[in-house]
């Protein structure tokens, strides 16, 4: 049987969906903390199942039986590692001979001190140290995170400010991730290799502001500052520079030490990749920035317009 960890987010509940495309119903094993909102699947034979990597004693019923395993990453930063060692010893615990891990692009490079490249490391340290046959599925980052977050601040402000300099990005669309993810599953890849699941050209953030610009008919000019002055913005919006269990006073469900170390890394060049995962373990070939970006447009406000909290499901979509 085939297994799906966090099924109840968007992309393990789209690799859901793309997985029953291949394989009976009967054969899938769908993991969450939220059964009930998997209900539609459990009604076309799904087995729905509870699972909570925080609570070890519930991975071995919910774990029971399954053969190839895709454990997506929780989005906990500070608590991540120790959630997927958890999954990790009770997939090898019950009997699961495969593990497909969705890491993020930079992982592999030692010097890159990106918080989340390095939660990521370790986690990937674990799967290979683990005897499971196994494969990395490093995701660059989510087109969609641009789209619906980045893009609608610049057009309403006219201006796209971040410490992202001119580095590259192989902007990804989280379907094009969840089609490699389901592809690894089903065994289409190597084993015991690690993959970068990339869109189809990389990118500097200036590169995409013009894109925006040229979609929206909205001048935009692209801003770049320092890691300072990125944390001068967080701090002055009341979002925390550390990691803390109840993120809920803050604006954005992100730490500034996160997200700046992640800016940062792109601007140093370690989140720079290119492959062609997508059509190898997907086979379909990736979107593009651009269509992905056409797509979001509508949701754009106008310029000058005052921004809206995003809704609470697109920031859970969008976490990395």
């Amino acid at each position: 049987m085939y297994l799906i960890t966090g099924a109840s987010g968007g992309l393990a509940k789209t690799a859901a969906e793309m997985l029953l495309e291949s394989v009976p119903a009967d054969q899938v094993v769908l993991t969450t903390r939220s059964p009930g909102k998997l209900q539609s699947f459990a009604d076309r034979g799904a087995h729905v199942r509870y699972a909570d990597f925080a609570v070890p004693d519930s991975l071995e019923a919910a774990f029971a039986g399954a053969e190839r395993m895709l454990l997506v990453s929780t989005a906990q930063v500070g608590s991540r590692i120790g959630f997927h060692r958890n999954a990790i010893e009770g997939a090898r615990r019950t009997g699961v001979e495969y593990l497909a891990y969705t890491s993020i692009v930079g992982a592999g490079i030692d010097a890159n001190d990106a918080i989340v490249c390095t939660e990521h490391r370790a986690t990937e340290a674990m799967l290979r140290e683990s005897g499971l046959r196994w494969n990395v599925l490093r995701d660059s980052q989510y087109a969609e995170a641009v789209a619906y977050f980045i893009a609608p601040g610049a057009v309403a402000r006219r201006e796209m400010v971040g410490a992202w300099g001119e580095g590259t990005v192989g902007f990804v669309a989280r379907e094009d991730c969840a089609a490699a993810a389901v592809g690894a599953l089903l065994g289409r890849g190597e084993d015991n290799r690690a993959y970068e699941v990339t869109g189809p050209e990389e990118l500097t953030y200036r590169q995409v502001c013009t894109m925006i610009a040229e979609i929206s008919g909205v001048g935009i000019e692209y801003a770049p500052i320092s890691d300072d002055e990125q944390y001068a913005i967080f701090d002055a919006i009341g979002v925390p520079r550390e990691y803390q269990e109840d993120m809920s006073s803050s604006p954005i469900p992100w730490n500034s030490d996160d997200m700046v170390s992640f800016s940062r890394a792109i601007r140093v060049g370690n989140m720079s990749s290119l492959s062609d995962a997508v059509q190898t373990l997907g086979r379909r070939s990736p979107r593009s920035m651009r269509a992905v970006l056409e797509e979001a447009a509508s949701t754009w406000p106008p310029a000058g317009a005052a921004l809206q909290p995003a809704p609470a499901d697109r920031v859970e979509e969008a976490a990395r």
